[in-house]
């Protein structure tokens, strides 16, 4: 396994950290991993070690204020402050390895910001994989509660609304000890912005699955308690593809490749990943 790690500037002059990992000579395909909310791209390494043996490269990058790369931290101004420097890398990537397919792996918040990426560039992707996506606001959050953040979004733009219940990323002991002991992970609270604007994303993929043509797979555990699973079969149900799938994994928490029984998820992918290259 041949392990890189480097740094872009984006147009603002922000430094991008980015690391990929890939088998000896040409992948048969790349998975493109856009991670979730207060996380980073480092943290995917079962996702790594059972697909690079197999064939495919892994690459990623630390979203702005995630990880190593530069930025406030969970903090956005809008959406492009994501999807602008996930072009670049692609493009990137795309330079590594022309002529090679490229599926996205959105996970979580990532898998919402990979969708609506998605909208704009599915085209240059041979497939995607999303994993519990972010794109359901749950019934518990009132319309006066989502009015309110989108205000403080505009007023107090980095006020700290709400953390990630660490508790809830995974029924595997070791997994949640590992995320509070990782460096590199952000426990404080998710800024008022960053909120307003994953809640305008919501609303964009909700009006607009059906635009989603590409083959995908979501993957999504039936007791994760940080999104709302019914936004898996949301955007199954309304996305236009003619080849999709769609797996509920009973009894899963929220990271159903560091769930205790990921094996089954990670062979579903392979199964689906080897039908599409």
């Amino acid at each position: 396994m041949i392990h890189t790690e480097g740094n872009f500037k984006t147009i603002a002059g922000a430094s991008i950290f980015y690391q990929s990992w890939r088998p000896e000579g040409e992948p048969k395909a790349v998975l493109l991993v856009v991670h979730g909310l207060a996380e980073h791209c480092g943290r995917y390494m079962n996702v790594v070690n059972h697909f690079v043996p197999r064939g495919y490269a892994v690459f990623g990058l630390d979203l702005p204020g995630h990880g190593k790369s530069d930025g406030t931290r969970v903090y956005a101004d809008g959406m492009r402050d994501f999807t602008n420097p996930l072009k670049t890398y692609f493009d990137m990537i795309q330079g590594w390895h022309p002529g090679t397919p490229i599926f996205m792996l959105g996970h979580s918040m990532g898998g919402l910001i990979g969708t609506c990426f998605l909208f704009d560039y599915q085209d240059k992707f041979k497939g995607a994989v999303i994993s519990a996506p972010a794109v359901k606001v749950g019934a518990s959050i009132s319309s006066v509660a989502i009015f309110l953040a989108k205000l403080l979004g505009q007023i107090l733009p980095k006020l700290g609304l709400q953390g990630v219940d660490v508790s809830a990323v995974s029924s595997d002991p070791q997994v949640v000890k590992d995320y509070n002991n990782d460096p590199l992970v952000y426990r404080g609270k998710t800024t008022a912005r960053l909120g307003a604007v994953l809640l305008d994303a919501i609303q964009r993929v909700t009006a607009e699955a059906r635009a989603l043509r590409l083959p995908f797979i979501v993957v999504q555990g039936s007791a994760d308690t940080l999104v709302d699973p019914d936004g898996a079969k949301m955007l199954y149900d309304k996305a236009s593809s003619s080849d999709k799938t769609i797996k509920i994994y009973d009894g899963f928490c929220h990271e159903v490749f560091n769930e205790p029984g990921r094996a089954r998820v990670l062979q579903d992918v392979e199964t689906w990943l080897a039908a599409h290259c």
